[in-house]
């Protein structure tokens, strides 16, 4: 309900943003004048339903949408005149007309394709005509009406060949009545998920079954990261590893969606009240240790060929991960530490994975990425994971898992500058 309630306020907020800033002083959405050109009588939209089925009350005044072109032709002393009319009643003025159907357009960069309709007949002029329901020379705006319409662009004395500067712009009625829906219900949802995150926190846990796993080696450090380099690595697996992670991968994006909802949550919490609710703690660790777990059995590491297990839980595996529970927090460092105080660390891991996720661009691979490249190269020739390989990417690992944690206000003790325990 929170990832929904998230996806509903952006929708939301997306449209709030078009609805201030992106409309001229009509209240039109409009594109920029682009050139469209045949060297026939008219120009015209595809078959489409510029309009649609629904009731009265929808197409009454304009409620669903009104549609404006307007332009100029480029070529010195001709005017354009544009209408919109009736699908079967245009396709009989053309009927035999040469002219062009606008098919497709691209907007950035603008292309427009065409489909040439060929003819011998020269049409009569478009302003004679009493089918249209809306004409005019060099503009038209038009109420979207029930039924099959067809825009149509001509130069105002039926002659041939056409170069016209368009532009199209739309409005309805229904955006303000979007926001409004996107919006309130965006609050409903946050509001239940809070209520049922509130009521998942303050409730006891049923005792569930523990399986016991060894402890990880002790670090003076509370973010406890290890990765065992298995001997016998098939020489060939890392090759299709990306494939075999893909199951591991979406449901992990998932997960640190609701990651992100979680350390928001939990912001707060220690805010108000010192304390990371342990319930939403676990959850935290455990996608940690998921991802931790992928990582090194992919290309984080390429340290085992054991198939990453599908739990959020501690088990027995190459790749462990624990973060003692904090019992105190700080109000004043949860206000700083993930953005002023992490800014050296972020510098760094940046370097480790790359900068991409950081300016939510990707600009190639990391020092861990080209690192475990070349360990898989050896491993392909040569059968072995090269020893100084491992120590140094694992030590970059865990140097990037105990940011993380401290950016997500796992820990209050800042992380140390070293690869090391």
């Amino acid at each position: 309900m929170a990832l929904l309630s998230l996806a509903l306020l952006a929708g939301g907020g997306v449209l709030v943003w078009a609805h201030t800033t992106q409309r001229d002083d009509d209240g039109y959405y409009t594109t920029r004048h682009e050139t469209f050109l045949t060297e026939g009588y008219a120009l015209r939209s595809d078959d489409l339903d510029l309009g649609t089925e629904g009731p009265d009350w929808l197409f009454d005044q304009g409620r669903l949408a009104t549609i404006r072109l307007q332009g100029e032709s480029a070529e010195p002393g001709k005017r354009l005149f544009f209408g919109i009319g009736p699908a079967a009643d245009v396709e009989r003025y053309l009927e035999g007309v040469e002219h062009d159907i606008v098919v497709d357009v691209e907007v950035d960069p603008f292309e427009a394709e065409y489909r040439h309709e060929p003819g011998d007949r020269r049409p009569a002029p478009p302003e004679s005509q009493p089918f249209w329901a809306a004409r005019s020379v060099d503009g038209v705006e038009w109420d979207v009406d029930e039924g099959r319409w067809m825009a149509v662009v001509m130069n105002a004395d039926a002659s041939s060949g056409i170069v016209a500067q368009v532009s199209v712009g739309a409005k309805s009625d229904l955006i303000l009545w979007a926001i409004l829906i996107l919006l309130g219900l965006g609050l409903l949802f946050g509001a239940a998920a809070a209520a049922l995150i509130a009521l998942a926190v303050r409730g006891t846990p049923a005792p569930v079954a523990v399986v016991p796993v060894a402890p990880i080696p002790a670090s003076d450090y509370p973010v406890q990261v290890e990765g065992d380099l298995e001997a016998g690595l098939s020489r060939w697996l890392w090759l299709v590893k990306w494939l075999l992670l893909i199951p591991h991968l979406i449901v992990l994006a998932f997960l640190w969606a609701a990651f992100f909802v979680v350390t928001v949550i939990a912001f707060f919490a220690i805010l108000f009240t010192e304390r990371y609710p342990r319930s939403l703690f676990g959850f935290n660790l455990g996608v940690m240790r998921w991802t931790w777990r992928v990582a090194w059995y992919g290309y984080g590491g390429l340290g085992t060929d054991r198939y990453p297990p599908f739990t959020l839980a501690d088990v027995e595996y190459p790749a462990r991960l624990h973060v003692p529970y904090p019992e105190r927090l700080s109000r004043g460092l949860v206000l700083v530490k993930w953005w002023l105080l992490a800014i050296p660390h972020y510098i760094v891991v940046s370097f480790f994975v790359g900068p991409g996720w950081w300016y939510e661009q990707w600009h190639g691979p990391g020092l861990i990425g080209v690192l475990v490249f070349f360990a898989g190269v050896v491993l392909l020739v040569k059968g072995r994971y090269p020893r100084s390989l491992y120590e140094l990417v694992v030590g970059m690992d865990r140097w990037v898992a105990r940011v993380v944690a401290y950016a997500a206000l796992m820990r209050d003790e800042y992380p140390p500058f070293r690869l090391g325990r």
